[in-house]
């Protein structure tokens, strides 16, 4: 079982932007990605995003109202998974929640997310080394949201592996035949994740990648990979966490929520897409990067929140991030069983062919052949072979015994 990580490379508590009026002056990519433009037209109001992590801090005063509903699935946490919980980073759970869909604060400052009207249910999940059976945790975590109303989830984390348990094909598709968008980061570099990893691999999973200030893939807070759909910022964010304390951090964690976000402003704007559309509209209307697309570094490029809501995007008949489904049924094919026959049903005795064996074949035919051998186990020549040395034996013994009768 491989360990499940958070997709953050460093949280430093709390520096330059502790005071909650300069933070909104510090969350450039309201602006940057089209996200206040979108506002025009969606705030997220009636969409519910499941964030996946260590928990959401509810109390804090710039999620106040966020949070509606949630669990704990580690066995570590309360019962409405709105206790942080694991060893590597309790707090990472309310930062994410708050770049999603923070409120702000009632003089018009403090964290406010991409998706401020969205409501969020908080699913904490145990990381680090007293984490047990993490893999089991995540596929339960799934089904939890999509059972309890989730159009969106948000999973900041990777696995670190390129492959993923099968407890995961059910739990992902289950997402997917729902109708629920699955947002996953795709791992820092900085945090020894060169590759991307699951659940960022799995077909019709919206990864996400990350970008410096200024476009740029962030060498540290990113991972590359083909299966990466679009790149948010990743550096330089300020989120808050437990206790109202208010924090500068980097990573994919940070961008997956940007992204997240966007996908509830469109679910948002337009009810009556489905997932597939809504991921279309994500990575269709993105600022193209690199030399291809998509591209190992940005995927279809950058997000873009208000070409995302407002452009007019043909619809698609399937998920452009893949097929979940068909890779399953490519890559996880169960032995065929062998039919046992009926207990009333009398099967008839195979015919014992007799051929003529030629008298130059008649020797031939007693040499087994590896066929034979695999088909037939030990073969007859075996046994006779077997018999006849025992019966010398048994002949050379008798003559013995008469000569030793003999001379007596």
């Amino acid at each position: 079982m491989a360990a499940l990580a958070l997709a953050a490379v460093v949280v430093v508590a709390p520096g330059g932007a502790a005071r909650a009026d300069a933070i909104r002056d510090d969350q450039y990519w309201l602006a940057d990605y089209g996200i206040e433009q979108a506002w025009q037209s969606s705030r997220g109001a009636g969409v519910t995003v499941a964030v996946i992590d260590t928990g959401v801090d509810s109390s804090v005063a710039e999620l106040e109202g966020a949070v509606v509903g949630g669990t704990d699935v580690s066995g570590q946490g309360s019962a409405d998974g709105q206790t942080p919980v694991g060893t590597d980073d309790p707090t990472h759970g309310t930062l994410v929640g708050s770049i999603l869909a923070g409120r702000g604060t009632a003089s018009g400052d403090g964290v406010i997310g991409v998706a401020p009207e969205a409501d969020l249910l908080s699913v904490s999940v145990g990381f680090g080394s007293d984490a047990v059976d993490s893999d089991t945790q995540i596929a339960e975590a799934v089904r939890w949201a999509v059972d309890n109303g989730a159009d969106v989830i948000n999973m900041s984390l990777t696995r670190n592996t390129l492959d993923w348990p099968t407890s995961w094909d059910d739990a992902f598709l289950y997402a997917m035949q729902h109708d629920v968008v699955v947002v996953a980061a795709a791992g820092n570099r900085g945090s020894g994740t060169t590759e991307v990893g699951a659940p960022a691999t799995m077909p019709g999973v919206l990864t996400v990648a990350g970008v410096d200030r200024s476009g740029q893939a962030s060498f540290d807070a990113s991972s590359q990979g083909i299966t990466i759909g679009v790149a948010a910022p990743s550096e330089k964010l300020v989120g808050v966490g437990p206790g109202d304390v208010h924090y500068s951090w980097s990573g994919t964690s940070g961008a997956t929520p940007i992204v997240a976000g966007v996908v509830a402003l469109v679910r948002g704007a337009h009810p009556e897409l489905d997932a597939d559309d809504v991921i279309n509209r994500v990575i269709s209307t993105a600022d193209s990067r690199g030399t291809t697309t998509p591209d190992p570094l940005y995927g279809y490029g950058l997000v873009d929140a208000s070409a995302a809501v407002g452009d007019q995007v043909a619809s698609v008949e399937a998920n452009p991030m893949g097929d979940l489904a068909e890779w399953i049924r490519l890559h996880r094919r169960a032995e065929v069983p062998v039919a046992t026959p009926s207990s009333t049903a009398e099967a008839a005795p195979a015919p014992v062919p007799t051929p003529s064996v030629d008298r130059d074949d008649r020797l031939q035919a007693l040499i087994p052949t590896v066929e034979s051998m695999r088909s037939t186990g030990i073969p007859l020549i075996v046994f006779g072979l077997f018999g006849a040395a025992l019966l010398g034996v048994a002949l050379g013994a008798l003559r013995q015994y008469r000569r030793r009768r003999h001379q007596e």
